[in-house]
């Protein structure tokens, strides 16, 4: 997949996998809903139920910026395999410009964000890098 193509089949997948590192240098990584705008994704702490609003990811992101998130299409027919992986610097925000504009594209592209946005900070990522890989061209 040539970028352009790569990155507008991670913008039109559901969930993503984020990739980060805890203090200690082991490895997190768990599966979130994201916006990508222009080439910034951003990801947001949701009222989905949770212990706390202090999440792990939050606590790696502060100790280490550097994030990977990986999107894939799975398929019992291998010829329509793909993912996409975005790697980049990951910044955490909390009511400011990036925070807003965070919200208001994840209430256009997921339903249950539309009567209920997320209030949680969010996690912005500069991406870096893309790679991908398909099946077919």
């Amino acid at each position: 997949m040539d970028r352009p193509d790569a990155l507008s089949a991670f913008k039109a997948a559901p969930v993503a996998r984020l990739a980060t590192v805890r203090p200690n240098g082991d490895p997190h990584i768990v599966p979130v809903t994201f916006a990508l705008i222009d080439d910034t994704v951003v990801t947001m702490v949701d009222h989905k139920p949770k212990k706390t609003t202090r999440l792990q990811r939050l606590v790696n992101v502060e100790s280490n910026r550097r994030v990977s998130m990986l999107v894939d299409r799975y398929n019992e027919n291998w010829a329509q395999l793909w993912w996409v992986r975005l790697d980049g610097l990951a910044s955490i925000h909390t009511d400011d410009q990036v925070w807003s504009d965070g919200r208001d594209a994840l209430a256009a592209k997921y339903a249950q964000y539309r009567n209920r946005q997320p209030e949680g900070p969010a996690i912005s990522i500069e991406i870096e890098a893309v790679a991908s890989w398909a099946s077919t061209p």
